[in-house]
């Protein structure tokens, strides 16, 4: 675990460059060495050297990348994991007790879901799956004296929904639950829901964290908060070296170097978003673009005001139905066809069969006539022409499947 202290006035791009970050004091070298190392010498029996015994326990590298994002989320501590599921594994382990109740926002992303439905559901903890839109419908679905978390992916994948963060605080709050958002999409850069009253924020920092797609990796960061008579910090911290699935040096070293550039990235993935969510609700064949920087986006206003910006995903629901979706996601080669997103490149998804396939069936499954775009930084024109080879693709499939051939 590494605690944020310092920076509490400096700038974001300032603190992500800086925090948890000095320069080697043995070398002066201004980039942290990378601490490849399983164990660490002691100076006595338990007498340990810089606070270190063995890597799953604490790890300089690591160490070092928590505190940058604890700064950069305005958190007490970070915690940084193999992975983003293994993050919200460790959470909800550390947390929860069998017979407790999840409000679980019903548009997030498909592992997270499989991960409470399959694994944690079996083990006693039941989840109710909600509009996170609808604040009176969030507020029915809470069991007094079950619910334990209310749990909020916003904006949503991939449906880009948004929800009022204080509102979900202050519904938490009222039935001693906590709230967790996953802030993946949105990034620290353009939102930080510990301001609006949430308790724990989770990242896959595989994603705009990393923002190279070279890193798996996942983090919890925890407020200055107690659940159960513990400090959030200490009941993630111990379930981090207990359970072990700690994120390696390597991977800590890339994600906290990804974090440096984050908000220079952030800018031009929303830059290139916004002006092709603009150019593809004109274009015929689209029935619909989902993106929050949209005026018709029913939760534009609300995003405006809790977010610095709107984000480098858009997703595009198709009205020739599932044949030219697919059609799509097939042609286009500057959007790569992959699950993930976040990297520098640009990727699309057919989420309904890709991130998606474990709801696949259910009242949570995604429409099949949708395809989820991940805007990298490439140059516009070279991405809108990529996407209008797409379109004629979609197009020519929605002809073949009218004609009946």
């Amino acid at each position: 675990m590494a605690q944020h202290a310092g920076f509490n006035t400096a700038g974001f791009n300032t603190k992500a460059i800086h925090a948890g970050q000095d320069p080697d004091p043995l070398t002066g070298a201004v980039i942290p060495p990378i601490y490849q190392t399983s164990t660490f010498v002691q100076d006595g029996i338990n007498v340990l050297r810089a606070g270190h015994e063995y890597s799953r326990g604490s790890n300089p590298t690591r160490s070092g990348f928590e505190a940058q994002l604890a700064a950069l989320e305005h958190g007490a501590a970070a915690f940084a994991f193999a992975s983003g599921l293994a993050a919200e594994d460790a959470l909800l382990r550390a947390l929860l007790r069998p017979g407790d109740h999840i409000v679980l926002g019903g548009d997030g992303y498909g592992g997270t879901n499989r991960l409470i439905n399959h694994l944690l559901g079996p083990w006693g903890v039941a989840n109710t799956a909600v509009d996170i839109t609808d604040l009176d419908v969030v507020a029915a679905a809470i069991r007094p004296g079950e619910t334990a978390l209310l749990w909020v992916e916003t904006p949503s994948n991939p449906l880009l929904g948004i929800a009022d963060l204080a509102g979900w605080a202050q519904l938490a709050h009222g039935a001693g639950a906590l709230l967790v958002v996953d802030n993946t999409f949105a990034s620290p850069y353009l939102q930080r829901p510990l301001e609006y009253g949430a308790d724990l924020v989770v990242h896959s920092t595989t994603k705009y964290i990393g923002g190279h797609s070279d890193v798996l990796g996942g983090a919890v960061v925890a407020a200055d908060a107690s659940f159960r008579g513990k400090p959030l910090a200490e009941a993630i911290g111990y379930q981090q070296f207990a359970g072990g699935a700690v994120a390696g040096p390597q991977d800590c070293y890339l994600a906290a170097r990804g974090l440096k550039t984050l908000g220079l990235r952030m800018e031009r993935h929303g830059a290139n978003a916004q002006a092709l969510a603009e150019w593809l609700r004109e274009q015929p064949g689209i029935a619909e673009v989902l993106y929050p920087g949209l005026p018709e986006h029913p939760g534009h206003a609300l995003a405006a005001r809790q977010m610095s910006g709107f984000g480098g995903i858009v997703s595009l629901r198709f009205a020739a139905g599932e044949a030219a979706a697919r059609a799509f996601a097939e042609s286009t080669r500057l959007f790569a066809l992959s699950v993930s997103l976040g990297g520098v490149e640009s990727l699309v998804c057919y989420c309904s069969e890709m991130t998606h396939a474990s709801v696949r069936g259910t009242a949570l499954a995604v429409p099949t006539d949708l395809v989820r775009l991940s805007v990298g930084v490439e140059d516009l024109a070279d991405l809108r022409a990529d996407l209008e080879y797409g379109l004629a693709a979609a197009r020519a499939a929605a002809g073949t499947v009218l004609s009946g051939a």
